[in-house]
């Protein structure tokens, strides 16, 4: 005679899988049986007045504000049109640090307090810490380099 394919565990699992059951018809029941004893209609809703904020009283209908769809950008934001031109793309800084044995330094931009990488070959005059310089920016490996650098 073969063995029942119905194991204790299956049959306990089974048994507890049939009681979650039960327990959430009862606390369903309950639930109802509340709603009723309290007058509530159901679930409560929250609402959003003009300035954003949430309230449990509806909005006034008077103070609608009617939004226009083509009015909503969900982009960035596009750039002004300004002539490149008139951005002067030589810049002035101050040398804070420079090694002329390694070959490279660092330029703090004057506008913008902003440090930046300078390699010997970008270069036009030999530079020493401290000398005021005007630079231009290029894209380097590690961000933004400064390149033609003048001794002013």
């Amino acid at each position: 005679m073969a063995k029942s394919q119905q194991t204790f565990n299956k049959a306990e699992k089974e048994k507890k899988r049939l009681k979650k059951r039960e327990d959430k018809r009862k606390k369903m029941e309950a639930r109802k049986a509340e709603a009723k004893e309290s007058d509530k209609k159901g679930i409560e809703f929250a609402y959003v007045d003009i300035y954003g904020n949430l309230t449990d009283t509806p909005p006034d209908p008077a103070q609608r504000v009617q939004v226009d769809a083509e009015s909503i950008q969900i982009s960035i934001p596009k750039t002004l049109d300004i002539d490149k031109e008139d951005i002067d793309p030589v810049r002035k800084g101050k040398v804070s640090f420079f090694d002329s044995s390694k070959g490279f330094g660092f330029i703090i931009d004057s506008l913008d307090q902003q440090k930046y990488f300078t390699h010997v070959s970008g270069l036009i005059d030999e530079i020493t810490e401290n000398d005021k310089v005007s630079f231009e920016l290029e894209k380097g490996m590690k961000g933004m380099n400064a390149v033609r650098v003048k001794k002013i």
